[in-house]
């Protein structure tokens, strides 16, 4: 398909649906988690452990991911991974020990990176150059809404069902993702003769992880420095604005909604930074993402009153929203026409990374110093991150496949 007949219409739900219901099932049980592993005997530090399961399993599980996605092809590892989460869902339901319940949310997490690599890979492939960062920003967004959706829907079931309702609410979800995947249709590349599954000049020309890792090392060591850091401050993004409604007294209600006022400036901004990337370069959106953010994790512990607060978590919510993609975006670009699910596999270690280093920064810093200490110390990551991707992003357009 050429540039001028493609509409990213036509993927339609067959292609995002699945990212909107993983997202729902996952979005439904995240903010529960530590409840339900405190209902099992878990004391507060072994809930917050049980939390980091679903990070944990999914930075394992990375490498294989991408085994996987080049040995089965996108849609069976979509199917698949889907189905998985579903197991681990019904596992977490159903679970009267703590090791079974984190071995549940374990499976949660190694199949949401089977899931995340195979839906990226797919759309590089289905996707013309002239639409990716759009179709990218789609996907973050598609992702962005189906996590605010998620704890809705389970708090209305946990009205009828107690803390059950919100697994009962992901298990649904996690069961329509994986019927709604086997509507995808098969990418031409996969499509081998006879009809079976595979590259279309032969599996044999695929490289080993090895040889891609060596073949971009210098992507990885530049590029993916900006990867990393903006994983970081999005994941520490998290965590900030709760902690310091409660370092100023704020109810908890109130939190909640300067959290959620953040979350919907973040949905709104998606595609117009998308259309922006595609029309101008990926530079033009990165490097503000990490500028805006920085700026408002520098004026976050400024903030004195709720409306303050406010101000500064809807700027971080529009810094973050405005990036929304840029990290697939730029995965897809750099990944090879051969080996590309492996090389994606790498590229999102460095992110799952970063998300798990982001807190830990967070909290050290804290420890050793204060709270405002720690925030500005993810303010500098940020600002670090927009000289690496202002520095590394290439100037010129990738060339079309």
């Amino acid at each position: 398909m050429t540039s001028g007949d493609f509409r990213l219409r036509d993927l339609g739900f067959r292609v995002y649906g699945p990212s909107l219901l993983y997202a729902v099932g996952l979005g439904s049980v995240m903010p529960v988690i530590a409840l339900s592993a405190r209902e099992l005997g878990a004391s507060i530090a072994v809930a917050a452990l049980v939390i980091t399961l679903v990070g944990v399993g999914s930075l394992l599980t990375n490498v294989p991911a991408s085994l996987l996605t080049s040995r089965f092809g996108e849609r069976r590892a979509m199917i698949g991974a889907a189905a998985w989460a579903t197991c681990g869902m019904a596992l977490a339901l159903a679970a009267t020990h703590l090791v079974a319940y984190g071995a549940g949310i374990l499976m949660i997490g190694m199949a949401g990176s089977v899931f995340n690599l195979a839906r990226q890979s797919y759309l590089t492939e289905a996707v013309p150059m002239s639409h990716r960062a759009r179709a990218m920003s789609l996907l973050g967004g598609t992702m962005r809404i189906g996590v605010f959706i998620g704890p809705f829907a389970a708090a209305a079931a946990m009205v009828w069902l107690g803390l059950s309702g919100a697994y009962w609410v992901g298990l649904a979800a996690f069961v329509a993702a994986t019927l709604v995947s086997v509507r995808i249709p098969e990418l031409a590349s996969r499509r081998g003769a006879g009809g079976r599954v595979g590259w279309d000049d032969g599996a044999a020309a695929q490289p080993t992880i090895r040889a891609i890792a060596a073949a971009h090392a210098r992507t990885f060591l530049t590029l993916g420095i900006g990867v990393l850091l903006i994983s970081a401050v999005r994941s520490t993004r998290q965590a900030v604005i709760p902690l310091w409604s409660e370092q100023l007294g704020l109810d908890p209600a109130t939190a909640s909604l300067i959290y959620g006022m953040s979350g919907a400036i973040d949905m709104l901004v998606f595609y117009p930074a998308g259309k922006v990337m595609d029309r101008k370069g990926r530079a033009w959106v990165a490097v503000p993402c990490l500028v805006i953010m920085g700026v408002a994790l520098v004026l976050l512990p400024f903030t004195g009153q709720a409306w303050s607060l406010l101000l500064v978590a809807m700027l971080l919510g529009f810094g973050n929203g405005i990036g929304s993609g840029i990290v697939m975006t730029l995965g897809a670009d750099h990944s090879p026409r051969r080996g590309r699910p492996q090389f994606l596999g790498f590229w999102r270690l460095l992110s799952d990374t970063g998300v798990m280093a982001g807190p830990a920064v967070l909290s050290a810093v804290t420890a050793v110093a204060a709270l405002s200490a720690g925030v500005w110390a993810v303010a500098a990551l940020s600002f670090v991150g927009a000289a690496a991707f202002g520095y590394f992003i290439p100037r010129t357009k990738p060339p079309e496949e």
